[in-house]
């Protein structure tokens, strides 16, 4: 088996919903998105002989599902009233809603499904809150 693996990271604000402790508040992370893709055969013929894919490509897709989420305010939909929603946009705030809980582990799936939907094999996602706790995702 060939694997690859390539990483990116995006800075951005959230808040975990019915959770009691210090991340019920909005806080920040610089989050670290490490990504592998995995084949057991590589390609046989072309500009990318005996390649896995070009890491060009895969560093792309990579780095342009963090971009999205670089410098937002990631919001679980739901978690907050319409009129605060409202009042965010109002001040020109940079929100990503998502629909689920903004935990590294759906963070995690989150990145493995979107590489997933561009064509890629993904073996494994690791996101990294900080630069020692991370959530590992490995698709099924």
């Amino acid at each position: 088996m060939y694997q690859l693996k390539t990483e990116s990271c995006f800075d951005s604000a959230h808040f975990l919903t019915d959770y009691y402790g210090k991340c019920e508040n909005l806080h920040g992370h610089r989050w670290r998105v490490v990504v592998y893709i995995e084949t057991a055969e590589l390609q046989k013929a072309g500009q990318m002989k005996d390649m896995v894919i070009d890491f060009a490509d895969f560093k792309r897709a990579v780095r342009a599902l963090t971009e999205e989420l670089d410098h937002m305010f990631i919001v679980e939909e739901g978690s907050l009233a319409p009129d605060t929603l409202a009042c965010l946009e109002r001040e020109t705030f940079r929100l990503y809603t998502v629909p689920f809980r903004t935990t590294s582990e759906n963070f995690a799936k989150y990145f493995a499904e979107r590489m997933e939907e561009q064509g890629f094999k993904v073996s494994q996602v690791e996101v990294y809150e900080t630069p020692m706790n991370c959530a590992i995702y490995r698709p099924e």
